[in-house]
């Protein structure tokens, strides 16, 4: 389908930098997520990719070809947003199809894709309908079929589940992975939700400030984190991390343990302390509690644990599980 080479990339509004310095390789058939908080730069860096923005450094290439000066619709690529961006007075058919008989395109080939398209997607009842008749699920699978008749070298996803309730971005994540699955296609998604982006991508491009943080799968991000940046913003409940001064540890600036690694007990431990939270989630219990030696530690138990508010237990944290960072935040191996 289509390879990406984002080299030295910049992005400046004014005297405000927003990317910089964006260096990217994505290979064909990979999905892609950028992730990170609010303001870091991620939608910024789609739309230069797409060319809905122009960078104001560094260059781009899809296929090996450069596309700096390439207008949107030439690049090869297909953009789904946050906004479903239907047309209401059109049904669904017309709504997937508008591109296609826009760009010239025979309608025999026009009827051919979008029944193809409506068939991955589950549409085909709802074909004759128009947008005010259809739910936000709906409306959002619409959106992709658009994206999918085109037959892009590249999908560009921008927060597409954002206006979704949790229901329903949970089925529109798994319809998203098994077209992936089914199309091969090259994908690029952003999201400020760790939780899509753990569970889609294949690579995971953490952004913050508008630079890159780290690059990896999400089990290499999750397990090895490059800095305090990632251990932090990757995983939920977040990362524990402790002043390694405090627990009179030499060679690090800052320990890592993530709650999943903490076990607590009644009796003996190494940290005592005294709960302040508990969630009950069913399959995991969280604890909060506040230790005199380590600070505010969450814990996460699997299954059910009757523990309550100060409560006195004791926290232990697995050794071989331990993160260590120095002053600049980086990870120590």
């Amino acid at each position: 389908m289509g390879s990406l080479q984002v080299n030295s990339v910049r992005k400046a509004f004014g005297n405000h930098e927003v990317l910089k310095g964006i260096d990217l390789d994505v290979k064909d058939g990979e999905f892609v997520i950028f992730v990170g908080p609010s303001g870091c730069g991620k939608s910024t860096l789609l739309r230069v990719i797409a060319g809905l923005e122009d960078a104001t450094a560094g260059s781009i290439r899809i296929d090996g070809q450069e596309v700096g000066a390439v207008p949107p619709a030439k690049r090869g690529i297909a953009m789904v947003f946050q906004s479903y961006a239907l047309y209401p007075h059109l049904t669904v058919k017309d709504n997937m199809g508008l591109g296609l008989k826009q760009a010239g395109t025979p309608k025999v080939e026009i009827e051919k894709r979008v029944a193809r398209a409506s068939a991955m997607l589950s549409l085909e009842p709802y074909l004759a309908r128009r947008p005010a008749e259809l739910s936000g699920g709906q409306r959002q699978r619409v959106a992709i079929g658009r994206a999918i008749v085109r037959e892009p070298k590249l999908f560009l996803f921008d927060e597409p589940l954002s206006n979704l309730d949790a229901a329903l971005r949970v089925q529109t994540r798994l319809e998203i992975a098994r077209l992936h699955r089914e199309l091969k296609a090259t994908m690029i998604y952003v999201t400020h939700d760790q939780v899509e982006a753990m569970t889609l991508a294949d690579k995971i491009v953490v952004l913050s400030a508008g630079a890159v943080e780290q690059v990896g799968s999400p089990m290499e991000l999750y397990n090895r984190p490059a800095n305090l940046f990632v251990a932090g913003f990757i995983g939920s409940p977040a990362m524990n991390l402790i002043d390694a001064e405090r627990l009179g540890e030499a060679g690090a600036k800052t320990i890592g343990i993530r709650p999943e690694h903490v076990s607590l007990s009644r009796e003996s431990g190494e940290w005592q302390g005294k709960v302040v939270h508990v969630e009950h989630l069913g399959a995991d219990t969280i604890v909060y509690l506040e230790s005199e030696k380590a600070g505010l530690l969450t814990v996460r138990l699997f299954g059910e644990h009757r523990y309550a508010p100060d409560d006195i237990v004791y926290a232990s944290p697995d050794s071989a599980s331990i993160h260590r960072f120095d002053a600049n935040g980086k990870a120590i191996r």
